[in-house]
């Protein structure tokens, strides 16, 4: 939601919710040594368990008035995918594309707003119902009425400016598509095979693994968190609040999990004070080579990412083969017919290199 970032900096400073430099006290404990599709279930594990207090349908409304509010007007809430900087009653005439809304305002009418669930209820496999993931606030905003039946439950699809249909799709919006990946991943991870991103977005299907859309991993490096979500997260992380539900987006906290968990090009790192890095991440934690030393001519290396270069390179640093685009086959990849030796091999994935030693008997 790149255009409330900079009105919101003040805010952020004063009020503290942005999770730079460190996890909050609610990772204590937790072992972020890990990648990939281990990192991404102990993080459904973790979101899970801390998940306490399940909101009613009525509640997960009323919670908007109080996590989508504008901090600048609390009179107000912000409206997901809305771009005009008018309001009603002032201006009727746009208002499906307003930013934001009277907070009592929800309804049914013009100039009204309703619940939009980012996960279309019935996008969900069984669908998501009133209870649970149809009661969960962190998918949950507040929406223009017509806008929100204009989205009714089409997939989201790639585009550009503001928010609208590209063709069967929808298109949330520059300054949402990122709010929507994050949302999209919570509740992958929070209600597993029920809420999988390929049935709620089209694209390219992520190699590590099949139920991501690479889609949202682009939304989640290109639009950085703003305030409205660290403030929104916050608020439902705390069970003790009227309409906190004791668990938090992990990817709100720090966009840059997604890319240790599914790959892709490096989204914000909120957490530079960790292993995680947003220009120096370690491809070699998720790489394996197996068997080394080899003694049948040949290795196979697997990985959480996709591998876009290999080069073998000998002891007396000269090319001996590189390979472009590898064949994948289940996340491994194997060299074959390999003369004897000790040799380097470097690994190319997304700008990112690792190097590794193997021995040839």
């Amino acid at each position: 939601m790149k255009k409330l970032i900079i009105a919101l900096f003040v805010l952020k400073l004063t009020f503290g919710f942005s999770q730079s430099g460190n996890p909050a006290a609610y990772y204590n404990g937790f072992n972020f040594n890990q990648t990939g599709m281990a990192l991404k279930e102990a993080l459904a594990i973790k979101i899970t368990q801390t998940h306490t207090h399940f909101l009613t349908y009525q509640q997960a409304e009323d919670a908007i008035k109080v996590v989508d509010v504008d901090p600048t007007d609390n009179n107000n809430v912000f409206l997901v995918y809305g771009f005009s900087s008018t309001i009603c009653p002032a201006d009727v005439t746009d208002h499906k594309d307003h930013r934001k809304r009277y907070k009592y305002d929800d309804g049914t009418g013009a100039c009204n707003w309703n619940r939009e669930h980012t996960f279309a209820k019935s996008l969900g496999d069984p669908d998501l119902g009133n209870d649970g993931p149809g009661s969960d606030a962190h998918h949950i905003r507040a929406s223009d009425v017509d806008r929100n039946s204009d989205r009714a439950s089409r997939k989201f699809a790639a585009g550009s400016g503001n928010s609208g249909i590209i063709g069967a799709y929808w298109y949330p919006g520059d300054e949402w598509k990122g709010d929507i990946a994050r949302m999209m991943m919570y509740m992958y991870l929070r209600y597993g095979t029920q809420c999988i991103p390929m049935y709620v977005s089209v694209g390219t299907v992520n190699s590590i693994d099949g139920n991501m859309i690479n889609l949202l991993l682009e939304w989640n490096a290109e639009d950085p968190v703003s305030e409205v979500e660290d403030r929104r997260n916050t608020y439902l992380g705390n069970a003790n609040n009227a309409y906190g539900q004791g668990n938090r987006n992990p990817f709100i906290d720090n966009p840059f999990l997604a890319t240790v968990i599914w790959g892709g090009s490096p989204a914000e790192n909120r957490w530079p004070g960790m292993f995680l890095s947003n220009t120096t991440f370690d491809l070699s934690n998720s790489i394996a080579i197996y068997p080394n030393p080899t003694n049948d001519n040949h290795i196979n290396i697997t990985s959480n990412n996709t591998i876009d270069t290999i080069e073998l390179i000998n002891i007396n640093g000269q090319l001996v083969q590189k390979i472009q685009h590898p064949t994948e086959v289940n996340h491994s990849y194997t060299l074959e017919n390999l003369p004897q030796g000790f040799y380097f091999v470097k690994l190319t994935s997304n700008s990112q290199t690792a190097t590794k030693k193997i021995v040839v008997n």
